[in-house]
């Protein structure tokens, strides 16, 4: 069962599910439900896996999937919730990008009808098995997490954590959580045959990393990490962002950042890295 907020890319993943080989289908009515739940397990032999889209636009029927869901436990039928869950400010400005009108803000403010979504399907994200925030996914990171879950059956964990390089001289990213100045670090600007380069290149890590303070700094990091994510997963946040700053966001940043996310991703947490910067001060050879 694929439900959550609306804009928060149900549509989206239900296709995803379709080119998996599930059997998609969106906004059934509440009441048709178990009538359709029978027909896919008498049909299991050609419909072994089916995926159905239940949102808010199924009104005060809703309230009704709350008793149906007990009637499956109550009668093996297994089932799995996925939740799509995105914060308001994002959904908000999707909404305000699409030009659609959300369900339950026909004549109203759209962060009002958000508010009311989030609180009527409260029930469905406290019994999901997956909650996805889709707030600073891309499609592609998306995907990646659905492949993860239904296709290589691998091990997930609700906790998106994303590492961002940044030129202090181009300011502060604003969604950061966590923000780290590495400029203490020796800068491979000075050096000629590195300059033109990044922190994506071999040479330039390796100058970066040579220096103890880098290695300290990555192992005093990694473990403050290792502490304050499961906290963070308690309270019940489910992203966090890490800002780690240079002067331009080019060499050392880049670096330090490539670095802690593949320490990260041996935490087994969903991990992606980007670098903000990195071109603005690209030298181009002439």
């Amino acid at each position: 069962m694929v439900t959550g907020m609306s804009g928060a890319g149900k549509s989206s993943v239900l296709k995803m599910l379709e080119d998996m080989g599930y059997f998609c289908v969106d906004n059934l009515p509440i009441q048709l439900i178990p009538k359709f739940s029978q027909l896919a397990v008498e049909s299991i032999s050609t419909i072994d896996k089916v995926a159905l889209g239940v949102d808010i636009r199924s009104g005060q029927n809703l309230e009704q999937l709350g008793d149906l869901l007990i009637n499956f436990e109550e009668n093996n039928l297994p089932y799995e919730i996925l939740f799509l869950d995105a914060s308001t400010d994002v959904l908000v400005k999707r909404y305000k990008e699409t030009r659609r009108t959300h369900p339950l803000a026909r004549e109203g403010r759209v962060d009002k009808g958000i508010e009311l979504e989030r609180e009527r399907l409260k029930f469905l994200k406290k019994k999901a098995n997956y909650i996805i925030d889709t707030s600073m996914l891309l499609i592609r990171e998306l995907k990646a997490e659905i492949d993860k879950i239904f296709l290589e059956d691998g091990e997930y964990q609700n906790f998106i954590v994303t590492v961002l390089s940044f030129g202090f001289k181009y300011g502060i990213p604003a969604d950061s959580d966590l923000v780290f100045d590495v400029r203490f670090l020796p800068n491979p600007y000075y050096i000629p045959e590195l300059k033109p380069q990044t922190g994506n290149d071999q040479p330039v890590y390796d100058y970066v990393m040579q220096a103890p303070q880098a290695v300290e700094f990555l192992e005093k990091l990694e473990d403050m990490l290792t502490f304050l994510i499961p906290n963070y997963i308690i309270e019940g946040k489910n992203q966090l962002v890490i800002s780690i700053g240079c002067t331009g966001g080019k060499h050392r940043s880049v670096t330090l950042a490539n670095a802690i996310t593949k320490q990260l991703k041996k935490l087994s947490y969903g991990v992606k890295v980007e670098h903000r910067d990195i071109e603005k001060d690209a030298l181009r050879k002439k």
